[in-house]
């Protein structure tokens, strides 16, 4: 008997996945598994590992859109090997997506491309914003996370880098970029 698994996402708290759960049980899913993680990776998504741990020959992964899913090529790619790779499938219902069928999955590819093209995009506008805010002298990037007095306090002190460290609770590679700092 296969079955129909379906999965939402939202990425955040104040998010609710209840649209999507009520669009996957329109769809004939038997079982959902919601989750309310960041779509960037798939690290950390346990809903989404548990699914594909134990999705069987057959079945379908249903999503409403692919971006529920992955945000990038390469995770949906990995979630599409391991889908094929159990003999599973791929279905979503707001998008032309059925990797059951070569138009399915060719179409799916594409809307992956599209997407990290969108991302990349995304990305350089967004390192423009940063280099004119530099320019104008509006970006001044973010607080530093060590104290330099403190480091070079510290070492005036004859403490060692491991030492201080340790005192400071932060990494002994920091201590010394601190060092250098205050030497130029």
């Amino acid at each position: 008997m296969t079955t129909i698994i379906g999965y939402a996402r939202v990425s955040s708290d104040d998010q609710d996945c209840s649209v999507q759960e009520d669009a996957l049980r329109a769809a004939g899913c038997t079982l959902i598994r919601s989750e309310k993680k960041s779509g960037t990776t798939t690290e950390g998504r346990h809903e989404l590992d548990t699914l594909l741990s134990f999705i069987r020959a057959g079945d379908t992964l249903m999503v409403t859109r692919i971006d529920r899913l992955a945000r990038s090529v390469a995770d949906l790619e990995k979630i599409v090997a391991t889908l094929k790779a159990k003999g599973a499938f791929l279905r979503a219902t707001e998008q032309p997506i059925d990797t059951a069928t070569p138009a399915g999955l060719a179409f799916l590819q594409m809307l992956g491309v599209f997407a990290q093209f969108e991302t990349a995009i995304r990305k350089e506008r967004q390192l423009e914003g940063i280099a004119k805010a530099k320019a104008n002298g509006v970006y001044k990037g973010r607080k530093p996370s060590v104290d330099v007095m403190a480091v070079k306090s510290l070492r005036s002190e004859g403490i060692g880098p491991s030492d201080i460290a340790k005192r400071l609770g932060i990494g002994r590679a920091s201590v010394y970029r601190a060092l250098e700092v205050e030497s130029r």
